[in-house]
């Protein structure tokens, strides 16, 4: 049974860290590629339909590397699933301390509504995100360590 929660959790953990380095690395860049306004309406879509999803997503991982932590506490590897544990609670501190503030604001605009500085708030938001992807990818490969 630990078996499949370790799996269930570390492919979980996987597809997350893909999915924020997709954002990060990839749709940001497409998007900020865009022409004229269409850019800033792609950024506002993304913060509202990510916005819904990931929150859920972050919360369910570390969940259950909370709950692979207890299961295995006599097994190998149970030190590096707390650290990554750790590592996700400082991501989804991260989250709602500095990244959602800015997400929240971003997915209300259009181009009629939005702030003169909205460039360099969503500047912000990129900068911080590749924070939180690199602790991510950390939690992710702490949890892949354990599993080995």
């Amino acid at each position: 049974m630990l078996s499949a929660l370790e799996v269930v959790t570390t492919v979980a953990v996987g597809v997350m860290v893909g999915v924020e380095f997709s954002v990060a690395f990839v749709m940001n860049r497409i998007l900020n590629a865009l022409p004229e306004d269409s850019g800033q309406l792609g950024h506002a879509h993304g913060g509202r339909m990510l916005g819904a999803v990931m929150p859920v997503w972050y919360i369910a991982s570390l969940v259950l590397v909370g709950v692979w932590a207890v299961a295995g506490r006599h097994h190998h590897g149970t030190g590096l699933v707390v650290t990554a544990f750790a590592l996700l609670l400082l991501s989804v501190v991260m989250s709602l301390l500095l990244l959602v503030p800015i997400n929240s604001r971003n997915k209300t605009w259009t181009p009629d509504n939005r702030p003169a500085d909205w460039k360099q708030q969503l500047n912000r938001w990129e900068r911080l995100h590749y924070v939180r992807v690199a602790v991510i990818i950390a939690a992710f490969t702490l949890l892949v360590a354990a599993l080995a």
